[in-house]
């Protein structure tokens, strides 16, 4: 049987540390669940609005403004398999509910290729997808084979290749077409036998210097990024927070062009035609690394971050997030997207 509660609050699954109560709350610890899920009494009219249905993971990429009036499934499927290898490749299937650095640790101790600097990622391996989590040069898209969900809506199995999840930055068809219609239940990757160290990107070749490693191997990296994110980025379990809050934006050459002539130290990383513009250093320059109101602020080593300092509501945490927008705009012309899912 499913397990199910009414009216929970939700501060102990998500990595703000908001308080929030959700009206209905599932536990799904496998895929056979869903079968409990859809046949428990009143689901379906609990769910008649997908619109109110929430797939939770960590909880790493959410914030909370209010109670969520809706359906709350906490994604609890666990387990890593090897699939299937050949003498290049490796394939790995994981279970949605899989906190994502168990699985970077799976591989990297194996000595496989691929997610090695996407190491120390909060949330689960259901989110890698669905958000299409990158870092330090790396993308889940790059390494994810294929997805397998199950639509709530037509109660049919998916399964999508690569090529039809509609990956982009911090994108994919499950934010889109198949947002709250869909669970995922496990990913398959992927991942290379192959030495395919990927260094030019942040610091890493830095740190592995100052680790004393000239040659490194998959566990070196992810011990690497993960040092220097642990540097960086506060942790949850001390500081809410939920990551990176806002996209990196993309420009066109003109307009990055325009940008340069007024801050020569610009950094930016081409991609094509457009250029990828630290989101970071747009707020550190707008005056808010550090800054602090209350009960919310954004975290003093890295501006990217805006944190809960120990009772912020999550509408202060909007309010702030606005005001860092509207500043940027107003200096830069340039609007900051928000990466962070706001419910």
């Amino acid at each position: 049987m499913i397990r199910y509660q009414r009216n929970t609050s939700l501060l102990p699954y998500n990595t703000f540390g908001v308080d929030a109560e959700a009206s209905h709350l599932f536990f799904l610890e496998s895929p056979a669940g869903l079968t409990d899920l859809l046949d428990f009494p009143g689901f379906r009219k609990m769910s008649d609005d997908m619109s109110n249905l929430l797939v939770l993971g960590q909880g790493s990429n959410i914030l909370f403004t209010d109670d969520f009036h809706g359906v709350v499934i906490r994604n609890e499927i666990t387990g890593i398999n090897k699939a299937d290898e050949d003498e290049s490749s490796v394939i790995v299937e994981a279970g949605s509910g899989v906190t994502w650095n168990d699985l970077v640790d799976f591989a990297v101790n194996r000595g496989w290729w691929g997610i090695e600097n996407l190491a120390l990622i909060p949330g689960t391996v259901g989110a890698a997808p669905v958000q299409n989590i990158g870092a330090y040069g790396v993308e889940a898209a790059d390494v994810i084979l294929r997805v397998n969900a199950f639509h709530l809506e037509k109660k049919e199995w998916l399964v999508l290749e690569n090529n039809e999840c509609g990956f982009g930055y911090r994108d994919s068809i499950f934010k889109r077409e198949l947002r709250n219609k869909s669970i995922i239940c496990s990913v398959v990757f992927r991942l290379s036998k192959k030495v395919r160290p990927m260094l030019d990107y942040s610091g890493i070749r830095e740190e592995l210097e100052r680790m004393n490693i000239s040659e490194p191997s998959a566990r070196d990296i992810s011990s690497a990024v993960a040092s220097i994110r642990r540097s960086k980025l506060p942790d949850p379990e001390t500081l809410g927070n939920a990551g990176s809050f806002f996209k990196n934006p993309v420009v066109a050459e003109p307009e990055y062009r325009s940008l340069v002539t007024k801050y020569p130290h610009l950094k930016a990383h081409r991609q094509g035609d457009f250029f990828k513009i630290p989101a970071a250093w747009l707020i550190e320059l707008a005056g808010w690394k550090g800054y602090r109101a209350g009960s919310t602020g954004c975290y003093e080593k890295q501006p990217l971050i805006l944190v809960n300092y120990g009772g912020a509501t999550g509408r202060q945490v909007l309010a702030l997030s606005e005001k860092i927008q509207e500043s940027v705009v107003a200096l830069f012309g340039i609007y900051l997207e928000r990466e962070v899912n706001v419910f």
